[in-house]
């Protein structure tokens, strides 16, 4: 086999480090892949397949993008899920001595992109690490841009479950975890299923736990893990080291980016899992994905990104310490009653740009000179900004006022060395203002005004010397020059040598013209090389203040969020709560704030909620399908989850009892991808909350037990209400709709139930749903009426009304028609043959139902499920 060129020699070098990546290797202005990249990339990308000569007889194929447009292809790349290798030339190729060095700087993979373009400026982008055994887990959740780190440990009973709560509530989009993680089947079920994020196995155990507490205390610059409070969590120890190990060996710098650790744990925050999440459409709606049309959507007034972002963490965590959300309250409340000073607030936030993310860029060394000058506009915004905080009395307001620091320095040095609107990069120059260094002004002044230096020159050599029709002139060959007559040669002074004789004259060098040659020939140069290093050493320098920017940018993001909370609650008509200790949970005149704000024309009928943990614990809701139960319950639920982040709530007035957990059970959805029916995703659904769910927890229920048959649901469904009705198993303030109109009775039984409906208001076949919550049972399901709304042909409610008459007065159901034209000979002449109905099974199912027991809704389901019997 041929010998391998030497660039190809080093690129395969190189690639032997990076099996499993896409290798972008730098050749001059683009990134090249050779051979299976190429191949792969020319497909991901639709770029151009070539070929290179490598040394052997067959060329390498070869594909390449721009470096300065690589951004958007890794991104492609990325989404596919694909993870890239950056390799860069390590030294200049012009001043390098043979083959270029280069290196692998950095990894590229889903869960460590720091690219702005590239990411939600809304949304959090985590990587996750996962270390677990059969008794517990640790779970470390990163954000590389922001610096966020965030973990958590468990051990204990359902510790699964747990862990899928933790992911579904930061949805990484990559996860690196140890080995005996694969032994958490129902977990790697959920990941592969719910989350089809990048997975990585991380080196054995062993390693794990020996790299660990070194890799943390050298990263953090402690002495011990207690200095960070970890020396009792083990598998938060284990989960964080093997993270900054993993990104240790992707990122190579830039690490210092993460500064500290966001140790919690299951107490402080209400317990949210996945499936209430989606229910309570709290970031997106469960139709399309869409934000318009969430909780977030309503809420969200931010102005800037870290608002957005931290609005969202706040939505996702709500709080469970009454102390913490009335410090939230007061702030929210100052700003809400300060009309005036919250609208100057909130202009002068649309002016911030994303510290946290610039800061990252700034420190992994990839910032851009526009960059440094988005930092420099935020800072000038900061004096205003902390001056119009300074007026406020509540706790959090003064701690944020307290906490913007002016970054006067950053801004004065940006300034003074940056210029005002700059190049995209420092590549072709341009950057540097003028009069930041002295040597950079000297060497544009030689460039900008090369003319006026050698019209000097040619003047002084004429006067030095005599010969007043000297001249300085320019070729490539020899240079700058001297040209003087063949008739004034004699006068040319011994200093000069002759480079060019030509017929009617000489051409003439000097040492000073030389000199000044290679002054304005390198001086382009010599000035991009400055000013890069002038820009490193000013980028360095802000770098150097992670601290104070980190601090002021967090202090931002929480203005940002109360004065959101304030804004659309004052928009909006919403009223602090009341948040207490109790189990009472009091809603006057509640509204869901997303159908609310959705509505146009017609005003949101609001209605009131009462729950306690004594004889109103549990509130069972009848009605007809659209009447609105399911919206008043899930209002319910976010008014609560409202109010214990810290925000306003749509009612006249509320008391909010400290929930320490919101479970829904609502609607009803076949899960294909692992076989389960409606009525088994259902009991799963109802399983898991009667497991989880405590006193202190709320609990959405609608429509258990519809997925399977009339009696079986019916059970189901009040075996669950007398489980949770059970002070000592569960003892939940929980909401149930149902059309079972048979649970009414258990308000007679249990003293904890109260019977609640939707009012409705009908004139003759025609219905109105009134929207309003009252006392008492439903009277009738309306299941006709509501089928007729729907659409349903006039035919069919017709002969609906027919059989329902019929049942309700426990006469038999005859079939209207029959199916095909009956033969002459099988003609019907009106008499029954009793040996076939003997067999049928139609015949034993009608003998073992009970007509006066069945709602209408299950007198059209019997028959239904009768006429698939009968063909």
């Amino acid at each position: 086999m041929a010998k391998l060129s030497p660039m190809m020699h080093q690129y395969f070098e190189l690639k032997e480090n990076h099996k499993d990546h896409i290798l972008f290797f730098r050749l001059g202005d683009f990134y090249e892949m050779f051979y299976d990249d190429a191949l792969l990339a020319s497909k991901e990308l639709e770029l151009t397949l070539t070929g290179r000569d490598c040394g052997q007889e067959e060329r390498a194929p070869m594909c390449g993008v721009p470096y300065h447009s690589a951004e958007a292809y890794i991104a492609r790349l990325i989404k596919k899920g694909y993870k890239v290798a950056i390799c860069e030339q390590m030294e200049d190729p012009a001043l390098a001595k043979g083959l270029v060095q280069r290196d692998v700087i950095r990894v590229i993979t889903p869960g460590t992109i720091v690219e702005t373009s590239m990411l939600d400026e809304g949304t959090n982008n985590f990587i996750a690490s996962i270390f677990c055994d059969i008794r517990g887990f640790g779970v470390c959740f990163t954000d590389i841009s922001t610096g966020e780190i965030k973990a958590t440990q468990y051990q204990g009973r359902d510790h699964q479950q747990k862990l899928i709560s933790e992911l579904g509530r930061f949805m990484p989009s990559e996860i690196i975890f140890n080995q005996s993680f694969l032994d958490y089947k129902v977990v790697t079920s959920f990941i592969k299923e719910k989350l089809g994020c990048s997975t990585n196995l991380a080196d054995d155990d062993e390693t794990v736990i020996a790299m660990a507490q070194d890799s943390i205390c050298r990263h953090f610059q402690v002495g011990e893990l207690s200095q960070l409070g970890l020396d009792d969590k083990p598998y938060c120890t284990y989960a964080v080291g093997m993270l900054l190990h993993y990104l240790e060996n992707t990122q190579k710098t830039g690490l210092e980016r993460l500064l500290a650790i966001d140790y919690y744990n299951d107490k402080q925050y209400m317990n949210l899992d996945m499936t209430a999440r989606r229910n309570l459409e709290l970031t997106e709606t469960m139709r399309s994905g869409e934000k318009r049309g969430s909780l977030l959507w309503v809420l969200d007034r931010t102005k800037t990104a870290m608002g957005k972002r931290l609005l969202r963490s706040y939505l996702e965590q709500p709080l469970v310490n009454p102390t913490v959300i009335n410090k939230r309250l007061n702030a929210v409340e100052e700003l809400f009653r300060c009309s005036m000073q919250r609208g100057e607030l909130i202009e002068m936030l649309a002016g911030i740009f994303d510290l946290e993310r610039l800061m990252t860029k700034v420190v992994f060394g990839n910032c851009s000179p526009r960059d440094l000058k988005s930092l420099e506009f935020t800072a000038s915004k900061l004096p205003p900004l902390k001056e119009a905080v300074s007026g406020f009395q509540s706790a959090y307001l003064t701690q944020i006022h307290n906490e913007i620091d002016l970054l006067e320095d950053i801004h004065s040095r940006i300034h003074s060395a940056v210029k005002d609107e700059p190049p995209i990069n420092t590549k072709e120059g341009g950057v540097i203002e003028k009069g930041y260094n002295e040597e950079l002004d000297g060497l544009r002044d030689i460039v900008y005004n090369t003319k006026e230096y050698l019209a000097k020159i040619e003047a002084d050599e004429r006067e030095k010397i005599g010969i007043s029709k000297l001249k300085i002139g320019y070729n490539r060959v020899f240079g700058y020059y001297i040209e003087v007559s063949r008739s004034n040669s004699e006068l040319v002074p011994a200093h000069y040598i002759r480079k060019q004789t030509l017929a009617n004259c000489e051409r003439y060098i000097t040492e000073e013209l030389k000199e000044l040659e290679e002054k304005i020939l390198g001086a382009n140069e010599k000035i991009i090389r400055l000013e890069q290093q002038l820009f490193d050493e000013l980028r360095t320098f802000v770098a150097s203040q992670l601290h104070r920017v980190q601090a002021t940018a967090s202090a931002i993001a929480r203005l940002d969020v109360f004065a959101a909370f304030a804004e659309v609650s004052s928009l909006r008509g919403y009223v602090r709560p009341d948040i207490t200790v109790s189990d009472e949970l009091i809603i006057r005149d509640g509204r869901h704030p997303v159908v609310e704000a959705l509505l146009t024309g017609a005003p949101f009928v609001s209605n009131d909620c009462y729950l306690d943990c004594k004889e109103n614990q549990i509130n069972i809701i009848t009605g007809p399908n659209m009447a609105g139960k399911s919206t008043y319950m899930r209002q319910v639920a976010l008014i609560v989850l409202m109010a214990q982040i810290g925000c306003f709530v749509p009612a006249s007035s509320a008391k909010i009892g400290i929930v320490d957990g919101i479970y829904t059970r609502v609607g009803a959805s076949d899960d294909l991808a692992s076989g389960q029916s409606t009525f088994m995703v259902e009991m799963n659904e109802v399983a898991q909350i009667l497991k989880s769910a405590t006193a202190k927890s709320l609990l959405i229920l609608d429509e258990i037990g519809r997925g399977t048959s009339t009696f079986d649901g019916m059970s189901i469904a009040r075996a669950v209400i007398e489980f949770i009705a059970d002070k000592k198993k569960v003892g939940a303030k929980t909401l149930f709709a149902t059309h079972y109109h048979e649970l009414t009775e258990l308000e007679e039984e249990l003293s904890s139930v109260k019977n609640y409906n939707i009012a409705v208001k009908k004139r003759g076949d025609d219905i109105t749903f009134l929207r309003r919550i009252v006392r008492g049972g439903a009277d009738d399901s309306y299941g006709i009426e509501v089928s007729k709304l729907a659409g349903i042909p006039d035919a069919i409610i017709e002969r609906a009304h027919e059989i329902l008459t019929d049942l309700e007065n426990g006469n038999p159901v005859a079939a209207r028609i029959r199916e095909g034209k009956p033969k002459l000979e099988e003609a019907d002449d009106g008499q029954i043959s009793l040996l076939p109905l003997a067999e049928s099974p139609v015949v034993e199912r009608l003998r073992q139902m009970d007509v006066n027991t069945l709602t209408p809704i299950e007198a059209l389901n019997t028959l239904y499920e009768l006429k698939k019997l009968l063909t």
